[in-house]
């Protein structure tokens, strides 16, 4: 593509923006260096490289970049013999991890949504694993040699600390000396020539010994290595010799190893690139809010609503065209300032973006064609030093077009025909625009000429269009009317501006009848297409509403059937559940009284009888039903007239009795024959005076006898049982004393290791008959007994 067109249409400016997404410097040169291509089947790659980036990002965020360096020099010194730094192998290491994590990153995104080319792309990335761990043994995060490098290196070091240590604490001890201190400018030690020393006062460089590496700038300072540590400070020397000797080994053997793998590493950071700047797409697609454009190879262009990109999105006025269908060429008419130009550069400039593999900032469904070339005549490009005028400057650009386009190709003129005389560049423009549609080639000129807009008329495959001017603000509206040829409106804005009616008038009359014909015929095109623009965007709002209706419905409709499923399920399951659960617990409670029927040679204790009862009662599956919870009202209803004394039935146990009193809001104890009961209301049922005096029905029913033990027991020993031996027992005894109308009872489990006392605290917090409990006072037994008081 012609560096002059890519510059006239401002393309270096979307490669800035471009640039400035991209992680790495590898990326940004790539991004700098991007040219158009004008292969069809090249740019559908680029495309959709690029549209894989979008989805990455839009499903799991930017990519990692980190870490990944240019070290593309380093990498060449390598392989011909060179030294690498500390800082270079870092670097080179750090790539390596960079693009493995990169790798990493890629394939597992594409386990989840297919990304084929990225992933093709990230399979080209080596993993020189044992290289990056042998440069992160050696060089630390700060790019400095570690102690480890060697064993040589790390013996060294330690002989060089211990050596410094000593002369350090030899100076300590020369400077604290008082008898020295008075010769000293300051009391500190320091580095001259990489030998320490300290400062002494000129006057006294004769009392003190040793040799002197520096001085101050005024000179009344010299800096003396003492006698006392010369020997010290060579031994420093030497050992520092050796290190330089043995980093350098370590260095060598690094970066032999580095040369070994340069070339794949070489191919790691085109690579690496490449992905950096296809991810740097993505990003600039995401900061124009641009959109993947469809593409064609036969020069056909529809662009919805299309902005061009260096505008800001809050003053852009969006561009509506179509080219290359119908007619293929689209001359362009109306006043100056009115976006005649700026049209033109968002056409050429979209494609440009298109053909490099760039998102368009454009509706979804825009088309846009591969084009061979794109050439443009845009702006004055006057010379002095050339002796080029306007019109001599556009001559050359269009003679250059002329001979180099195909049609293939788009061409752009701005102001064809301009800055000679109106009546031979009329006819000049004309006739370049017959040859280039002989041609073939698609093409969209502006001009003022009012000869081209007949042209256009009567031209097949060329249209007329213009940009929208609002006579009443004087102002252009910067929309493109493509079929409405443009009008100059020099009268309304002469009128507006306050021209004299008469000056108008007379001007009016100087305008030819044709053309006063032509203007108001192309004022009523203009008014129609207002008209039908309105009533057009008026019923694709009807119609787009009525779609997010229609799509809102189906959403609830579909929402409300999967509920409906999920809920019919759900009930099907808790029902089975439901069941089978109170199956098993029937069958178990059956089975239980059966073995206390043969235990007890077919009598059954009474509460044994009516705790059996209780967990029938709880098997059965309780129905969340409207007749379940009328009963339950009902229930409540009746509860709330018993009073004391009142016959009353337990429905749960179908047993008559009285109230003797309430125990609480929801409570009353109930005299059943010589036993009392704490009920709650809801399971009460009051007898009136006719079911009182009715006389009961003889039904069949196990024999239920009370048993006490003649000695009532007020404690329970545990001791040496384990928790579920005791928790049966403790159950057991509980019942029997609530039987009994026992207070308070004592359950001895011991001291021990509190395993016993913790379960049994625990099981007493959650049983029905028990009130509160403590731990044992010292008469009671303290910690080792849990007094019991029963409701």
């Amino acid at each position: 593509m012609n560096a002059k067109i890519l510059k006239t249409l401002e393309f270096e400016k979307i490669l800035h923006r471009l640039s400035s997404q991209a992680e790495t410097s590898l990326g940004k040169q790539a991004a700098e260096n991007l040219d158009p291509l004008g292969d069809f089947e090249q740019v559908k790659l680029r495309l959709q490289a690029t549209d894989e980036a979008v989805n990455v990002e839009r499903l799991k965020g930017n990519a990692p970049f980190g870490g990944i360096r240019d070290i593309r020099s380093a990498l060449h010194r390598s392989s011909i013999g060179g030294m690498l730094n500390p800082a270079e192998l870092l670097d080179i290491s750090t790539t390596m991890f960079g693009s493995r994590r990169l790798k990493r990153f890629i394939a597992a995104v594409h386990e989840e949504y297919a990304v084929p080319m990225l992933k093709e792309q990230s399979e080209l990335l080596t993993e020189n694993k044992a290289v990056e761990d042998r440069i992160n043994s050696c060089i630390d995060e700060n790019a400095a040699v570690m102690d480890s490098a060697s064993p040589e290196l790390g013996r060294v070091r330690s002989e060089l600390r211990n050596g410094e240590a000593r002369v350090r604490e030899r100076l300590e001890q020369i400077i604290r000396n008082p008898s020295s201190q008075k010769m000293l400018q300051d009391v500190l030690i320091t580095i001259r020539n990489d030998r320490y020393v300290i400062p002494v006062k000129q006057e006294y460089r004769s009392s003190f010994g040793g040799m002197i590496h520096d001085q101050s700038a005024s000179g009344a300072t010299l800096f003396i290595e003492p006698e006392a540590v010369v020997q010290l400070n060579n031994k420093l020397r030497e050992l520092k010799l050796k290190e330089e000797v043995e980093v350098e080994k370590i260095l060598r053997a690094l970066t032999e190893l580095v040369a070994e793998h340069a070339d794949m590493l070489l191919s790691d950071v085109e690579m690496l690139a490449l992905l950096d700047f296809t991810f740097a797409k993505a990003g600039l697609a995401r900061d124009m809010k641009a959109t993947l454009p469809r593409l064609n190879d036969r020069g056909f262009i529809k662009i919805k609503r299309g902005r061009h990109p260096l505008i800001a999105a809050d003053s852009v006025v969006p561009l509506d065209l179509e080219l290359g269908n119908q007619y293929s060429a689209i001359i362009v008419t109306g006043p100056n300032t009115g976006g005649k130009t700026v049209s033109l550069k968002t056409v050429g400039l979209l494609s440009l973006m298109a053909m490099s593999g760039l998102f368009v900032p454009a509706e979804e469904a825009s088309q846009l064609c591969v084009f061979d070339a794109i050439f443009a005549d845009i702006g004055d490009e006057q010379s002095i030093e050339q002796n080029l005028s306007t019109f001599s400057s556009h001559m050359t650009n269009i003679i250059n077009i002329l001979r180099d386009m195909t049609p293939k190709s788009l061409v752009l003129l701005d102001e064809l025909g301009a800055g000679t005389d109106p009546a031979e560049g009329s006819a000049l423009a004309i006739s370049i625009l017959d040859y280039m549609h002989r041609m073939g080639c698609r093409m969209v000129a502006t001009t003022h000429y009012p000869e081209l807009k007949a042209y256009a008329y009567q031209k097949p495959g060329t249209i007329n269009a213009s940009m929208e001017f609002d006579v009443q603000t004087l102002s252009p509206t910067y929309r493109l009317l493509v079929g409405v040829p443009g009008r100059s409106n020099a009268f309304a804005i002469a009128e507006r501006l306050g021209l004299s009616r008469s000056i108008i008038e007379h001007a009016r009359g100087q305008v030819a009848e044709e053309d006063v014909r032509v203007d108001s015929m192309i004022a009523s095109l203009e008014e129609n297409r207002r008209v039908a623009e309105a009533e057009r965007l008026s019923a694709e709002e009807a119609r787009r509403e009525a779609d997010e209706l229609r799509a809102k419905l189906e959403a609830q409709q579909s929402r409300f059937e999967e509920q409906r499923d999920k809920l019919l399920e759900k009930a099907e399951r808790e029902a089975r559940e439901a069941v089978a659960k109170a199956r098993r617990e029937a069958d178990e409670v059956i089975a239980e009284l059966r073995r206390m029927a043969l235990e007890e040679a077919g009598g059954v204790k009474e509460h044994r009888l009516i705790d059996a009862k209780r967990r029938l009662e709880q098997a059965a599956p309780e129905l969340r039903t409207k007749r379940a919870a009328d009963a339950k009202s009902a229930a409540r209803k009746r509860a709330e007239t018993i009073e004391p004394g009142d016959e009353v039935r337990v429905v749960s146990l179908g047993q008559k009795g009285h109230v003797v009193e309430m125990a609480s809001d929801t409570d009353a104890l109930v005299q059943l024959g010589i036993m009392k009961m704490k009920v709650r209301l809801a399971d009460l049922e009051k007898l009136g005076a006719a079911a009182a005096a009715k006389k009961p029905q003889m039904q069949t029913a196990t024999i239920v006898k009370r048993s006490r033990d003649d000695n009532i027991r007020t404690e329970l020993d545990m001791r040496g049982m384990n928790l579920e031996e005791a928790l049966i027992e403790a159950d057991r005894f509980l019942d029997e004393s609530f039987l009994s109308n026992l207070g308070q009872v004592y359950l001895i489990h011991g001291k021990g290791t509190g395993v016993l006392r913790t379960g049994m605290q625990e099981y007493l917090r959650r049983h029905k008959h028990v009130k509160n409990y403590r731990m044992g006072n010292y008469n009671e037994g303290g910690n080792g007994v849990t007094v019991v008081e029963l409701a």
